[in-house]
């Protein structure tokens, strides 16, 4: 007995045998002496976007209405948030293998056995008998290498990536939305410059018509100005059918069946006196991050860490394959072919221990962990590639803002010209003193000049939405469950925690409806 005991006392001290490699997280892959583009060093971790509703730095009622349905309405949004429920009830599962597993059962049967029975001994043996038995059952694996513990560790990252995976699928719904809105902005911008120009052309084809009637024009001025008139019709129509689109695809975004939402002009809403180009809104000023501060607030960047982690921890997994599997198991209960069942004669119980080590499987064991190690590595890689994606994304977004900003001061500038050209080429072919190619020419400059400003400042505001996109949108790795969160339930105590009811929300952390 006492060296069954110290055997036994080995062998528990075995448990907490982690083989699974030291995890380190990985460092930033940003050299030290990096700086980047303007405005990317000035910023600091304190001037980073407002968490949550990011979309309310521009200031729009209407946006901020579509962006808090989406988080309820959106199917896509809907199915990442299960996959996230499902990620955590695979830590649960993982988790069992640590508790005993209990059992219990109860019988009962009437049995009959045949008289021509082979090696029937005695044949005063009653040949229906009964058989009631009532017993329960035990069976642990103790986690002497830590397989277990380490399915768990890699189950708890990878719903935390998981977790991360949600929102960053928040985040590109989120910019997709405003990214559609800031397109129809910029189409009724459009449309409230092509309605006047379309009369303004309607006037000239009047003009141009009495000077025919007059003999004082020729025939080819009042078919230039009804061309330019038809084309400007033929660019409100484009606009009007653009606009549908995006109002269809804005809906299905928001959760909405497509056709049945209504979004006023922007003019509308403006009302009388509203300024120019009210309908794309000013661009906000986007704080950018220092790019290792980038590191803690991209949830892709998060997601791909995890899975580093989650890969580390089943190398031990695989390591652990290669050391013996000890179970250890108990039975006991009662078994009676009367009423007497409960009866301490009729009591059995059995206990025992067994040890499966694999001896020789082909390479099968080695395939396994070389194949994990390889899984780590490219991990790794993928996490490389994401940080690097990241910073291009924030280069890019930022050189572009900086480029459009002084593409759309030269485009106001070349509006105000080209509509004072246009003015005086009217004026002066009204009096005589020029033909209308001149007018036509000026028309022309005049309205490609005004669509071209629009176009650039629907870019800009566009590109502000990808450049919050491309800084995180103001999350934060705060925002990430905890391991011990991502454990949906408790299973000693089977009152808490229990699953939410179908259709519901799983619990995420540190989310509230509408928000990070």
């Amino acid at each position: 007995m006492r060296r069954r005991g110290l055997a036994l006392a080995a062998l528990l001290g075995l448990g907490g045998c982690d083989l699974a490699p030291v995890y380190h997280a990985p460092a930033p892959v940003l050299p030290a002496s990096y700086h980047g583009s303007f405005p990317f060093t000035s910023a600091t971790p304190a001037d980073a976007m407002p968490r949550g509703a990011w979309w309310t730095v521009f200031h729009d009622p209407t946006l901020n209405r579509l962006e808090a349905s989406l988080d309820l309405a959106n199917p896509t949004l809907r199915a990442a948030r299960e996959a996230y429920t499902q990620a955590r009830d695979d830590v649960a599962e993982a988790r069992a293998g640590l508790f005993p597993q209990l059992g219990g059962g109860l019988g009962f049967s009437d049995n009959k056995q045949s008289v021509q029975r082979l090696f029937r001994g005695n044949r005063r043996t009653p040949n229906i008998e009964a058989a009631n038995t009532l017993g329960a059952s035990m069976t642990w694996e103790p986690d002497f290498w830590d397989r277990i513990r380490n399915e768990t560790r890699a189950a708890k990252a990878n719903a935390q990536a998981a977790a991360a995976d949600l929102a960053t699928a928040r985040l590109a719904l989120e910019a997709d939305l405003a990214n559609d809105y800031m397109a129809l902005r910029g189409l009724d911008a459009e449309l409230d410059v092509l309605r006047p120009t379309i009369g303004y052309y309607r006037s000239a084809v009047q003009i141009t018509s009495m000077r025919l009637h007059d003999k004082i024009a020729a025939g080819m001025d009042v078919e230039r100005a009804r061309n330019q008139l038809a084309t400007a019709q033929a660019q409100l129509t484009d606009a009007r059918a653009s606009r549908v689109l995006l109002v269809d695809a804005i809906a299905a975004l928001a959760g909405q069946v497509p056709g049945t939402l209504r979004l006023a002009p922007a003019a509308d809403i403006a009302g009388a006196g509203a300024a120019p180009h009210f309908a794309v809104g000013e661009v906000p000023e986007i704080p950018a991050s220092v790019p290792s501060a980038l590191l803690q607030r991209r949830p892709d960047i998060a997601a791909a860490e995890r899975r580093m982690a989650a890969a580390n921890a089943e190398i031990g997994v695989a390591r652990a394959a290669f050391y013996p599997n000890i179970t250890l198991s108990g039975a006991g209960g009662f078994e009676s072919n009367g009423i007497d069942l409960l009866s301490l004669p009729n009591s059995l119980w059995a206990v025992g221990a067994s040890a499966v080590m694999p001896l020789f499987e082909g390479g099968l064991r080695r395939a396994e962990l070389q194949r994990n190690w390889s899984v780590l590595a490219e991990t790794a890689d993928a996490y490389r590639a994401t940080v690097l994606g990241a910073m291009q994304q924030v280069e890019d977004g930022l050189a572009l803002a900086r480029d459009l900003r002084a593409e759309a001061a030269e485009e106001q500038q070349a509006v105000h010209s080209a509509l004072q050209v246009q003015s005086m080429s009217l004026s002066l072919y009204t009096g005589g003193l020029t033909d209308y190619l001149n007018v036509t020419v000026a028309q022309v400059a005049a309205l490609s000049a005004e669509l071209q400003a629009i176009s650039v400042h629907t870019r800009r505001m566009q590109n502000a939405v990808d450049l919050i996109r491309a800084l995180g949108g103001g999350w934060s790795v705060r925002d990430l469950p905890t391991p011990s969160q991502v454990v949906p339930f408790n299973p000693l105590n089977p009152l808490a925690g229990g699953r939410r009811m179908a259709g519901g929300d799983a619990a995420v952390p540190g989310h509230d409806s509408g928000t990070h």
